[in-house]
């Protein structure tokens, strides 16, 4: 089982004590890959469109391809990030930017289809839903089919200051995740991943696509001939 930890944040918070716990939880031989933002990606997306064409040409290539090999081989995805302002961490937002052109509607990686995912959001006392649904909908339109979510308010600025009543909730919840993602078994594709998957298909075949270096992507694996990325 290989793991990625995608942190939203550099410093180790509550919201990383957590995530890590899942990680260290998952039964059996678990290799874990840690990236921290803004650490390992530290730019912002310029809107230069290079990467529609070339996914080499992105000026942050270098950086982001450590990260993104990572995470086409790993199993298993964890998100942490700190709910800041109502939502996902700039650094880690920046770095879903940066890899828009992985997004469905361009060019998806068939890996992808085949993750099971965790998003893990703390705040001070806030709700932590709209971070959770950030980061959510990035992991959706890149196609992972299976996605936990754990928020939760820990009513203090670091993990040192979290109640020993709190943790131990917190260490029940993380035990019941790592359990469900300690499985070598393919996680089932929904039908809302199928449908934005045909839907952009068609608009593939339609010639809707930003650039004919999307189309031709497409027909080189075979989904616009029937073959599905889960499915292979």
């Amino acid at each position: 089982m290989k793991t990625v930890i995608l942190n939203g944040q550099n410093h180790k918070g509550s919201t990383y004590h957590i995530g890590r716990s899942i990680a260290d939880k998952i039964v059996g031989e678990n290799e874990i890959t840690e990236f921290y933002f803004p650490r390992d990606l530290n730019h912002f997306c310029a809107g230069c469109y290079k990467c529609i064409e070339d996914m080499a040409a992105c000026p942050h290539y270098a950086e982001k391809k450590t990260i993104i090999d990572a995470i086409d081989a790993a199993d298993i995805l964890i998100v942490t990030t700190p709910t800041y302002c109502m939502h996902m961490s700039a650094p880690l937002k920046a770095f879903f930017d940066l890899t828009f052109d992985l997004w469905m509607p361009h060019r998806p990686m068939r890996s992808m289809f085949s993750k099971r995912a965790v998003i893990v959001s703390t705040s001070a006392g806030s709700s932590t839903k709209h971070a959770i649904r950030d980061v959510k909908d990035s992991l959706f339109n890149m196609g992972v089919p299976k996605i936990y979510r754990f928020g939760t308010a820990v009513h203090a600025m670091n993990w040192e200051g979290v109640s020993e009543k709190k943790k131990a909730k917190i260490d029940k919840k993380t035990i019941a995740i790592a359990g469900k993602l300690s499985t070598s078994k393919k996680p089932s594709v929904g039908i809302k991943t199928r449908f934005m998957f045909m839907l952009m298909g068609m608009m593939q075949k339609k010639g809707w696509s930003s650039s004919p270096v999307e189309v031709e992507y497409w027909k080189q694996n075979g989904w616009l001939d029937g073959k599905k990325p889960w499915k292979e």
